[in-house]
Formats: C-alpha cells, sequence, structure tokens
C-alpha cells in the first residue's frame, strides 16, 4: 500500500526522473524495494520477473536501485515514525564481511536506531553531512578530534 502511493507520487512528481525508461514507474520502484527491503540479490529478482514474464536484466537492476534508492528513501522519510525528541549520536568501527568499516548511528533515549551511515573510511566531510540530516548538530558542534 505504502510501495503504491510511492510509486504514484514518483511518477506524478518526478516524470524526468523515469523519462526513456523502457519499464513503467511502478515496476522500477517494485523492484528497487524488493531489493532494499529483502536479501535479494539482482540475479534473484530478475529470475523473479523472468517467471512474471519480463525480462529484466541485472545489471539493468542494479542502474535502477543506484538511480532510485535515494529517491525512495526520501519519500519513506515521511512515513517514519517520529523519534521521541533526544537522539544520541555516536561513531564506531565495525567489521563487515572480513573488512572493518565505520558506523555512524543515531538512538533515541529509548535505545531505538534512528538513522545509521557505514563508510569505507573515516570521513568527517560524510559526518558533517549525516550529522546535519539529523538536524541534531549546529556547524559549531562538529569537532574534529
Amino acid at each position: 500500500m505504502i510501495l503504491s502511493a510511492i510509486a504514484a507520487k514518483l511518477t506524478q512528481r518526478a516524470k524526468a526522473d523515469f523519462k526513456g525508461r523502457h519499464y513503467e514507474a511502478a515496476l522500477i520502484v517494485q523492484a528497487v524495494s524488493w531489493y532494499l527491503r529483502y536479501p535479494l540479490s539482482y540475479r534473484d529478482i530478475e529470475e523473479m520477473f523472468l517467471e512474471r514474464g519480463l525480462e529484466v536484466d541485472h545489471s539493468t537492476l542494479n542502474r535502477w536501485v543506484l538511480a532510485y534508492a535515494p529517491l525512495i528513501e526520501k519519500r519513506l522519510r515521511a512515513f517514519r515514525k517520529p523519534h521521541c525528541g533526544s537522539v544520541r549520536i555516536d561513531e564506531t568501527y565495525i567489521k563487515v564481511r572480513g573488512e572493518w568499516r565505520y558506523l555512524y548511528r543515531t538512538v533515541d533515549k529509548h535505545g531505538n536506531p534512528v538513522d545509521f551511515l557505514l563508510t569505507a573510511r573515516r570521513d568527517l566531510e560524510a559526518a558533517k553531512r549525516f550529522f546535519r540530516k539529523m538536524g541534531s548538530l549546529q556547524e559549531s558542534d562538529l569537532s574534529v578530534r
């Protein structure tokens, strides 16, 4: 239900985003949401579409995810439950698939995660953008340690 509403809003507000695409906007949004929501590979989604009579290459699905995932994430933010107002932001590093990554995350006062950013390198500018996106810190609060 939410997915169809997002697909409708994306097609109404941003016709230029889907201009020149071979497939309908609803199909593109469906494929991207499956990839983001479930642990499916591009080839799994390709096979699912093939079972339904649609031939979509896995590299096309990759391009769709890269192009439309940020748009979908932006639209889904409106449907998110608001956090309690008080958030804590921290930085740590974790091992993901055998490689160390930096994790910036925000957690509300009840311990529920609000948002996160995972990067390969410690990047001050990316951290500043993330903190500004959360709206919790001013530029003067961000300092290099």
